[in-house]
């Protein structure tokens, strides 16, 4: 039997007008946005909890040096007191009877005391030891910046394609509307089958359960990028595929990425500081053996000592050396050195696994944007081929060739390719800022180059 089209079945034009009217709207809802990428890691990087928490560690770290620094220099310290003094007497007289006698006096001391370092092995051990957390605290401030970055690019990207996800589900639901009156006009005219108007209202009502699915999704995704910016995120720039450039790093070896990600990375340079702090904590304890050797400078000033001498002032100026050397800790030191090599072990192994961990991310983040460029572009021809099979489709079902159910299913196939294609770009941006991070780039140059993709 020939399936004639009927006469109030929409046309292929009329249904791809309403499907780009439904994404259009969506579009321009997008596009007349209040934050952008810049915009919401600008705002995250004076708002954000943990990048703030992270600086003012860092500026804690940074007082270490100054206080190993002052070590080096004289230790001076002056005291001063005054007494009231009450002395109770008993003595026998001549005639041995004793007798209590009571007599007050003030007494003063001052004294003034300097005290100046000569050799102290320890104290050029704990400044360079200082130097090396200041690097650390440097280091896991750069890593908790590029880290930043990545996790405001990662939740822009999921707050745009939740976006775009109900915008495919609208347009799906458009697109299945139109197919179900077209089943039941066909089915009422006897020309159709109640498996063509089953199918379609089944799809329909299935299209709008992940609606649901998906309006949640946009909101936790806007909730999550406004807990970052901690402003109000209203509507969000989306990608515009014109400016979007797809890089070929290719040009780039991989050996020359891992390079430079062992050179510049913040968690390798983090680490390898740790092992500086070890090392030197090592020499620190090792120390304990070697004598020290001090210049003091003291004077001091009494008045009324004793009550034998309570109308006496003595006036002391000196100077010397003060030589300090160990002799037996019972095992103490020797214990803190086999303790402080250990550690210094610990963190040399901690270091090279660090370096294979950060090769392996390089690896893998280097294939996402490699392996992202022509997957980009085989899904956009896939794109072209979906939606010529949708107007074939539609032709051939006009021609009574085609079913229902084959449009429906040419339908699913593009909606299909267009979430793919989404995914696809996100995905290679955010392996590229990733890839960015692990060699110490992804700063505010390279967010707001990767902005320009989301511009008008």
């Amino acid at each position: 039997m020939r399936i004639h089209h009927h006469p109030m079945a929409l046309s292929p034009g009329k249904h791809l007008k309403r499907i780009a009217v439904a994404c259009s709207l969506l579009s321009f809802s997008l596009a007349a946005s209040s934050m952008d990428l810049l915009q919401a890691y600008e705002a995250a990087s004076k708002n954000d909890a943990s990048i703030l928490a992270a600086r003012a560690a860092a500026m804690a770290d940074r007082e270490g040096l100054a206080q190993a620094k002052s070590q080096f220099f004289p230790y001076v310290s002056a005291s001063a007191s005054r007494t009231k003094n009450r002395l109770t007497t008993t003595t026998p007289n001549f005639l041995g009877t004793e007798q209590t006698t009571q007599s007050e006096y003030p007494s003063e001391s001052q004294s003034l005391t300097l005290k100046q370092p000569l050799y102290r092995p320890q104290l050029m051990a704990q400044y360079r030891q200082a130097q090396a957390f200041t690097a650390d605290a440097e280091a896991v401030l750069q890593q908790e910046e590029q880290g930043l970055a990545v996790r405001v690019a990662s939740a822009y990207f999921d707050a745009l394609m939740a976006h775009e996800q109900l915008a495919l589900v609208l347009a799906q639901q458009t697109a299945y509307t139109t197919q179900l009156d077209v089943a039941r006009k066909l089915f009422a005219a006897g020309t159709g089958t109640r498996t063509d108007v089953d199918e379609s209202l089944a799809r329909l009502d299935m299209n709008r359960a992940v609606e649901l699915e998906t309006r949640q999704n946009v909101a936790y995704t806007l909730h999550q990028l406004q807990s970052f910016a901690k402003e109000p995120v209203g509507e969000l720039a989306r990608l515009n595929v014109e400016r979007l450039e797809l890089e070929q790093v290719q040009s780039q070896s991989l050996d020359s990425w891992t390079e430079r990600a062992m050179r510049n990375s913040p968690l390798i340079q983090s680490l390898s500081a740790r092992v500086d702090v070890a090392r030197e904590e090592a020499r620190k304890v090792g120390s304990g053996h070697y004598p020290t050797l001090d210049a003091v400078l003291q004077w001091s000033n009494n008045k009324s000592e004793s009550v034998t001498n309570n109308r006496s002032q003595y006036t002391n100026n000196s100077a010397a050396l003060q030589l300090n050397i160990p002799i037996f800790a019972g095992g103490y030191v020797n214990s803190q050195v086999r303790q402080a090599l250990t550690r210094q072990e610990r963190a040399e192994q901690q270091l090279e696994a660090g370096r294979r961990d950060l090769e392996i991310r390089v690896h893998k983040e280097f294939r996402g944007v490699t392996e992202g460029v022509p997957r980009i572009k085989a899904l956009e021809q896939a794109l072209r081929s979906s939606n010529q099979l949708v107007l074939s489709s539609k032709k051939s079902f006009e021609a009574g060739s085609r079913t229902v159910m084959d449009i429906l299913n040419a339908e699913q196939q593009r909606v299909m390719v267009m979430r793919d294609l989404a995914q696809a770009r996100y995905q290679y941006l955010i392996s590229k800022i990733r890839l960015l991070s692990l060699v110490g780039e992804a700063d505010i140059v390279a967010v707001t180059a990767m902005n320009r993709a989301f511009q008008p």
